[in-house]
């Protein structure tokens, strides 16, 4: 194909605030984890495809299977749909308590 760019599993973007590597990034409609770290207006590397540990909602019972979502107030995946962003899907279940779950990012929303 003539216009084909790259495959999109990583995109580089201006970041729009810092971020540590393992960091959740939201920009607009797009989410990845920052592969990197980057201050405020330098290049940053956002990985939109794989398996990634992301910090969850304590309180959150979250199932295998289970639809998650990006909480942009405090950087949380979480079960709530109302207000928050869908990222991916849980690989792994993560009960109430758990610091953490395993999830597929969607790589396009």
């Amino acid at each position: 194909m003539k216009n084909f760019v790259q495959a999109g599993e990583n995109i580089t973007v201006t970041a729009a605030a810092a971020a540590t590597s393992g960091d959740g990034v939201k920009i607009g409609s797009l989410f990845g984890i920052a592969a990197g770290d980057a201050e405020t207006g330098d290049p940053l590397v956002l990985v939109t495809a794989g398996v990634f540990d992301m910090p969850k909602v304590a309180a959150d019972d979250i199932t295998l299977g289970a639809a998650v979502y990006w909480r942009s107030s405090d950087g949380l995946v979480t079960t709530t749909a109302s207000g928050n962003t869908k990222v991916g899907v849980a690989v792994t279940a993560a009960g109430n308590g758990a610091a953490s779950v395993r999830v597929r990012l969607n790589g396009a929303f």
